[in-house]
């Protein structure tokens, strides 16, 4: 069992680490995009959220409150968004929302995640082992 977690664990990370570099040569920036003043960032989703439109939307419209606005979309779990590095609204204005401009991830995150997973394996097994208890115990 926790040799497939490894597994698993060992796989995201590839996984994650090819989805890395794939963004740096996807998100090429032109001399006018930096000369123009603007900033990018990559919003990424755990669970594909972006497959679904409401929540692409809900998404775009809380990071738009912040200056963000969509560039493009690479897939179900990545964004790439870009704003003017000039907006500068005020800190009391993003401490009111609770909205971090910086942020690059929407929806569950990735710890959390692999919590309900492992909790879920671990859950089902003891649910095994106490059938099989329940079923020699009735012998």
């Amino acid at each position: 069992m926790l040799a497939n977690a490894g597994a698993a664990a060992a796989a995201a990370a590839e996984r994650a680490r090819r989805m890395r570099e794939e963004e740096e040569e996807m998100t090429p920036y032109s001399d006018r995009d930096i000369a123009e003043g603007w900033e990018f960032k990559i919003m990424r989703s755990n669970t594909a959220s972006f497959r679904k439109p409401e929540l692409l939307r809900q998404m775009l419209t809380e990071e738009a409150a912040t200056g963000w606005q969509m560039v493009e979309k690479f897939d179900d779990s990545r964004v790439r968004l870009k704003r003017p590095r000039d907006f500068q609204p005020s800190d009391s204005e993003f401490a009111a929302t609770g909205r971090d401009p910086y942020r690059t991830n929407f929806g569950i995150s990735q710890g959390m995640l692999v919590f309900w997973i492992l909790s879920g394996a671990f859950g089902g097994v003891a649910a095994l082992m106490a059938l099989i208890f329940f079923l020699v115990a009735k012998r």
